[in-house]
């Protein structure tokens, strides 16, 4: 493990982190998100923040990846593009948060950001107005924010773009063309602003195939649950992660 740089790392904490990816790795491949709202908040509780978020994104990246042709020919390109212009903006703000802010103040607003989420998906909550270039916009920077943060920006974007006259297949297809060019963007601000690692590397070299292996899965089982009984099991995963990674069960699993 010294030579991945993970030797400040314990067995337990290894093995925790590893499970909780492939745990993510199931739900993504169920949803097409939700990753981050389980990995998040369990591997932070370990690792911290600062490593977590350029974690998850290095391995949910380099998996998802033969994603996006398919995208890239369904989706409303346009749309796609207005709301990016948004992340733009938000990404960097979120990295910076990422960056300087309070580690402990950081794990706090992840918990607090992940209840106010799950609250909002629970409900069947969607944007109820009429799209329009500054409302997307707005929407693309505040996804961007949270995703910069730690790589939650689905549920804004999903909860934006699945309105009733959305059709499935171009959401679906918008939402995977939006994370990829999202994704993009937070490498360059992480490398930017420094926040990678040896230790970021060695713990993907680790979690990656078993994240690959949960997203497989996922998407194998996709359809076979129904849906009623699928929204229970992961709204179940995200609130058991959220209690777990409050500060206030530090050591627990390190």
């Amino acid at each position: 493990m010294e030579s991945l740089g993970l030797v400040q790392y314990s067995t337990t904490s290894l093995v925790f982190i590893t499970v909780t990816a492939f745990i993510a790795g199931l739900a993504r491949g169920f949803s097409g998100f939700g990753s981050a709202l389980i990995f998040m908040p369990l591997a932070s509780s370990v690792a911290g923040a600062q490593v977590a978020s350029p974690l998850l994104l290095l391995i949910d990246f380099s998996t998802t990846l033969t994603l996006i042709p398919n995208a890239a020919r369904r989706a409303d390109r346009r749309d796609v593009s207005i709301i990016s212009l948004g992340a733009l903006v938000g990404v960097p703000l979120g990295t910076m948060a990422l960056a300087w802010a309070d580690p402990l103040t950081v794990r706090w607003g992840i918990v607090a950001l992940i209840v106010t989420m799950l609250t909002l998906l629970i409900s069947g909550w969607r944007y109820p107005g009429k799209p329009t270039v500054p409302v997307t916009v707005g929407v693309g920077g505040v996804a961007g924010f949270f995703g910069g943060l730690a790589q939650l920006g689905g549920p804004p974007i999903v909860m934006y773009w699945l309105r009733d006259a959305a059709v499935a297949a171009v959401t679906r297809a918008n939402i995977i063309l939006y994370f990829a060019v999202a994704d993009v963007l937070i490498i360059i601000s992480y490398t930017v602003g420094g926040l990678w690692s040896t230790a970021i590397l060695g713990l993907a070299v680790i979690t990656g195939p078993l994240f690959g292996l949960g997203l497989w899965i996922g998407s194998k089982l996709f359809g076979k649950a129904s849906d009623e009984l699928f929204r229970k099991i992961c709204y179940a995963l995200i609130a058991v992660s959220a209690l777990i990674s409050l500060p206030l069960f530090d050591g627990l699993f390190r």
